[in-house]
């Protein structure tokens, strides 16, 4: 697509967090199936159903402007997807380290989220495309939510059960300090 206008790059921009959608739906079932805190579980399953509903407001938006969703790949949601997979994949990790592991990787996507919608409603706001506002605000109060949920299942019980997976090569070095030489 040539970006030579501000409509323009509107449409990259929504086409971008269009494909960032798709990527997500197809890796939460994999999070979901790698999670062992039946709360985090539950978190990436309804987030998977609210991030279907959210495709479906993206394609409104395109079928109101009479353009296609298609033809731009998200890099950095490929990006934050693998960074998940690493965790998923990583067989050494502890069940609830993983979780941890998740849970910020998650959170990643999120923030991403977050930031993508929030640019995606000021461009539609500036083009006075206020129906695509409505869908955009609605997604982004979910994307919110989510992101608060993770944070609330990770400071509830996941980090501190993590927590106590402690190798020793990294924590408190006596008042700030420097590790010693011997790490």
């Amino acid at each position: 697509m040539n970006i030579n206008s501000f409509d323009r790059l509107y449409l990259h921009t929504l086409k971008d967090i269009y494909n960032a959608e798709k990527q997500l739906v197809k890796a939460l079932p994999e999070m979901q199936k790698a999670a062992s805190s039946e709360k985090l579980k539950k978190a990436f399953e309804d987030h998977l159903n609210e991030t279907k509903h959210q495709v479906e407001r993206i394609e409104e938006i395109f079928e109101s402007l009479a353009f296609s969703p298609g033809g731009v790949t998200c890099e950095a949601m490929k990006g934050l997807i693998k960074e998940g997979k690493e965790i998923i994949e990583a067989s050494e990790i502890p069940s609830d380290v993983k979780d941890a592991g998740l849970i910020a990787a998650a959170q990643k996507v999120e923030h991403y989220e977050i930031a993508s919608y929030g640019t995606a409603i000021h461009f539609a706001r500036l083009l006075g495309n206020e129906r695509a506002v409505e869908l955009l605000e609605e997604t982004l109060e979910e994307e919110k939510n989510a992101d608060a949920l993770l944070n609330e299942v990770a400071t509830s019980q996941v980090n501190e059960k993590a927590a106590s997976r402690q190798s020793g090569e990294v924590g408190q070095q006596g008042g700030g300090g420097r590790p010693s030489a011997s790490r």
